[in-house]
């Protein structure tokens, strides 16, 4: 351990204990420290923003002391609720000495309730007067002074509700989250949508190719997993007659973590019956703008520098088009696997001895184009080999009905038009078999209860799923998912130590 580090906990160490001993005045002259309930008649920014008809009026408030100044007989501190600051202005003569020794008893992080009145101070800041203090909860640990910076990021997203805490832009963006989901729902409902909950576990994991995280449940004796998309329980709704779906909810994947990625993440799938790929596309890039004008008043925002358009219509380009911008390749003119290969050997992208053409155009797509889909584009084309649950494209049958939304070299959204012919789908899944034999173990499994819904008639569908996480880091300007995710998910810090020290 350095000395800097075995110093600062010292340091710590020794402020813990003063406030200790200072719970144990509390105590000892009767004060329950923890509170009770303080009902809250007012907020800091509503009395900022309606000063004139808060001047000289009682208010009640609540929040945690940020900052204190004392001046012997009078002391100014800094109150923060979930609206924002409001400094507060304590009086010896206004609260009686036995009272004002409680307000030298303060620390910051503590939490409080405040009845006073407002004024201005000769500086012109609005301030409350305190007639009465409450102490709500008193605070055993100091909050960091330097929270800022890189190298507290890990810091900040193990220990959230410090980060709540201290940096109001956080709580701001979480803040923005929940009104981003509301509006997705509000926009779905105004669109007839119903919003339903389906399975988070599954006996077989379908609608993605994903890993998924198994578990046992220990009365029927079965793995079960948790769901990677919740896709195929929604059609069966459709199927049933709920001709209009959606579900907001989390799905799980058993992958890698990164700023783009978590195991556990939320998605908004819809299923709309008698409509196609073209009715999706527009919802996708109506719901993506309709969040943007109602959460931050313009569809036109800026992401880590660059000013992204959100305007409808979204530009449109084809798999085969994307590939020859970029590369100049044209799988347009493929033919056969070798001539696929060929082009995947030029420009150095590896594949799969088993890969057929369309995950060989895939991959070259993934590695040359998605980076330069910086505004709003959606790429369709999407071969049938990587899309077995997207009904085929009839004019181009080596094709589906698929499309995917990018920004910023970021796949945000995934639709097509549903496959709907049993047969058909019931063949894509055992292709899907022999590719899990092979090695693919992302390969989709075989659901034979969904092929028995599709025999019952599913009608002509078009499904969509947008990524929520991905959608509040563009409209809140999120560099990394862990900056919109209230707990990420982390490596335990034992585990972490032992490998540091190993």
């Amino acid at each position: 351990m350095s000395e800097e580090i075995k110093n600062t906990q010292e340091e710590l160490n020794d402020q813990m204990q003063i406030r200790r001993d200072k719970l144990a005045e509390y105590e000892a002259d009767g004060i329950y420290p923890f509170g009770q309930r303080f009902i809250v008649k007012d907020h800091a920014q509503d009395i900022k923003d309606d000063f004139l008809n808060y001047d000289d009026q009682p208010v009640v408030i609540a929040g945690r002391l940020m900052t204190m100044r004392s001046h012997g007989k009078t002391a100014f501190a800094n109150i923060r609720d979930l609206s924002g600051d409001i400094q507060v202005y304590f009086r010896k003569d206004v609260l009686g000495e036995d009272n004002y020794k409680y307000v030298k008893m303060l620390d910051i992080g503590d939490i409080v309730g405040i009845e006073g009145h407002v004024f201005r101070t000769h500086m012109g800041e609005i301030t409350v007067k305190v007639d009465k203090l409450t102490l709500l909860s008193k605070s055993l640990r100091p909050l960091p002074e330097k929270w800022h910076g890189l190298k507290d990021t890990e810091l900040r997203y193990r220990q959230r509700y410090v980060d709540l805490i201290v940096n109001p832009e956080v709580r701001d963006t979480f803040v923005k989250r929940t009104k981003i989901v509301a509006k997705v729902r509000e926009y779905l409902n105004n669109q007839h949508f119903m919003e339903v909950e389906t399975p988070m576990m599954h006996a077989i994991p379908g609608g993605a190719a994903a890993r998924p995280f198994i578990t046992h449940h220990n009365a029927l004796d079965i793995d079960i997993y948790m769901r990677i998309s919740p896709e195929l329980y929604l059609k069966r709704l459709i199927v049933g007659g709920l001709e209009r779906v959606y579900e907001i909810n989390r799905s799980f994947r058993n992958e890698g973590i990164d700023n783009r990625h978590n195991p556990e993440f939320t998605m908004m799938e819809s299923y709309q019956a008698y409509g196609n790929y073209e009715d999706v596309i527009r919802l996708t890039e109506n719901i993506v703008s309709y969040c943007a004008k109602e959460v931050l008043g313009t569809t036109k925002i800026t992401y880590q520098g660059t000013e992204i358009d959100l305007t409808p219509p979204w530009n449109r380009i084809t798999m085969q088009e994307g590939i020859k911008k970029y590369t100049g390749e044209d799988f347009d003119a493929v033919e056969t696997l070798e001539e696929a290969r060929a082009i995947a050997d030029r420009l150095n992208v590896e594949y799969g001895a088993g890969d057929g053409i369309g995950k060989i155009m895939n991959a070259c797509f993934e590695e040359y184009v998605e980076e330069n889909l910086i505004q709003p584009t959606f790429v369709y084309g999407h071969p049938k080999e990587i899309s077995p649950l997207a009904k085929l494209n009839r004019e181009k049958p080596l094709t589906t009905e698929r499309f995917e939304a990018f920004i910023y070299g970021r796949e945000l959204a995934n639709g097509f038009s549903e496959l709907n012919d049993p047969i058909d789908q019931k063949e894509r899944f055992e292709a899907q078999l022999k590719e899990r034999e092979a090695g693919d173990d992302e390969a989709h499994r075989m659901d034979n209860d969904y092929v028995t819904a599709l025999e019952y008639g599913l009608p002509p569908t078009a499904g969509l799923g947008i990524g929520i996480d991905r959608l509040v880091m563009f409209l809140t300007d999120s560099a990394s998912i862990r900056d919109v995710l209230l707990f990420p998910l982390m490596k335990p810090e034992v585990q972490q130590q032992t490998e540091s020290e190993e």
